[in-house]
């Protein structure tokens, strides 16, 4: 299939739009944590760090998979999924009610100091926002406003950044990681609040879903699934996503707690480094083109398969770009940004950059992993990869400290791309790779 000009042009303005989008919030979001690096010093901003990343680890329970679960739904169903959505939503209430209660234990009875304790308790809250980030951000792709959702992605982010900032100019040194950590869970209620608004629009049917034709009401012979048949389609998005951020985030909370918070403080920097590049294949798979892939995988397996193929090699020529630059600008760029007392940084980041070309090939083929009935193998291999990743951290932390949590996280993404290179040739795309030989013997 043919791309026209019209829609080439219409992709790249969407793209685009959505790249500004997220690069503004990835920004707002350095800027904060260059702010917070810069007057917190490398302990307490190991602390927030930490605490930070535990909030993350348990957002995957909290939303557990529903915002992916819905653009496999609408993908496959069209208008009839939006009986999916007031389930789902009472579903979230439940998982987000569970996911900060869990924190609040760990806070509780886990081997923290008082200060750990009380900034944890404060960023329980933080999982929750992120759900309802996510939840609307899944409404505006299904929509495909995409300028909307450009709006939509930083908004926290800018938030946070605009009263963090202000509290640093108004106490400068006074502000502490309890303050931060206060800061971060009111913008998350503020968060949850906008989002139940406009959920419960889009629970009503009053959105405008595009691919599937006109607006459809739903009858009365179409009966609306309960909690038990949400839970059953949502658990292998949930479950990859809970994988996901053992093995994405979960080196930063071992490293405070094997080594401590100055060196959790040095690799969060060299963390969010690499956040913010991984940010691009992000936005161009999971924001624009998921909705798309998801659709393409159930009506058009050849522009599925197309753009799978040439989407890997981009990748990874891209990823070659990005691991040059930042191998180039690693020691100026760090000392300039976030101070000379984060020189322990440098080494961390350039060991991690080894795998931006593997991350980078990795969101293109991760992606047709998520089609059809295929998630269930891919929480599997996830699976693997977060227990390898974990095994890989106990086994180096102890020895080699920060450096051995960057090592394990480069040889597990290694593995990463291995098995979903095999699953997606042999699996996902086994009858296009057998229609290919075909037609290459026929010739």
């Amino acid at each position: 299939m043919q791309l026209t000009e019209l829609q080439v042009k219409k992709a790249f303005y969407s793209i685009t739009l959505l790249w500004v989008g997220s690069v503004s919030g990835a920004g707002f979001a350095f800027l904060t944590h260059v702010i917070l690096a810069r007057i917190l010093g490398p302990e307490e901003f190991g602390i927030f760090g930490a605490a930070y990343s535990v909030a993350v680890l348990m957002f995957p329970l909290a939303g557990f998979g529903i915002a992916q679960f819905w653009l496999k739904e609408f993908g496959k169903r069209g208008w009839e999924a939006t009986t999916h959505v007031a389930a789902s939503l009472r579903f979230v209430s439940l998982t987000s009610l569970g996911a900060v209660a869990a924190i609040v234990l760990w806070a509780v009875v886990g081997p923290h100091g008082n200060l750990f304790r009380l900034v944890l308790l404060l960023m329980g809250l933080h999982a929750a926002g992120q759900v309802s980030v996510e939840l609307v951000a899944a409404r505006l792709q299904l929509e495909e406003r995409f300028f909307a959702l450009a709006l939509w992605q930083p908004l926290h982010h800018i938030i946070r950044f605009v009263l963090i900032a202000g509290l640093a100019i108004v106490v400068g040194r006074g502000l502490n990681v309890v303050g931060v950590a206060s800061v971060y869970a009111l913008v998350a209620g503020l968060m949850v609040i906008t989002a139940a608004v406009l959920l419960s629009e889009m629970a009503r049917g009053h959105f405008d879903l595009k691919g599937h034709g006109a607006s459809w009401s739903a009858s009365s012979t179409v009966k609306p699934p309960g909690l038990v048949t949400i839970a059953a389609g949502a658990w292998p998005f949930g479950l990859a996503g809970v994988f996901y951020m053992i093995y994405f985030q979960g080196d930063i909370v071992l490293v405070k707690y094997f080594t401590g918070d100055e060196a959790a403080g040095y690799y969060n920097v060299a963390f969010i480094v690499m956040m913010g590049v991984l940010l691009f294949p992000a936005i161009i798979y999971q924001k624009y083109l998921l909705p798309k892939i998801h659709r393409w995988a159930y009506r058009d397996r050849a522009l599925f398969y197309s753009v799978y193929r040439r989407g890997t090699v981009v990748m990874f020529g891209i990823g070659m770009i990005a691991f040059a630059v930042i191998w180039v600008l690693a020691s100026p760029g760090l000392l300039l940004i976030f101070g000379a007392h984060y020189i322990e940084a440098v080494h961390l980041l350039k060991i991690l950059a080894l795998s931006l070309p593997i991350s980078f090939m990795v969101a293109s083929i991760d992606s047709t992993l998520a089609t059809q009935e295929h998630m269930k193998t891919k929480v599997q291999l996830m699976g693997a990869v977060a227990v390898i990743n974990i095994l890989l951290n106990l086994w180096l932390i102890p020895f080699y400290g920060a450096v051995g949590a960057a090592a394990a996280k480069v040889a597990s993404n290694v593995i990463m791309l291995f098995l979903y290179y095999i699953f997606a040739e042999r699996i996902v795309f086994a009858k296009e790779k057998k229609d290919r030989k075909e037609w290459g013997s026929n010739l």
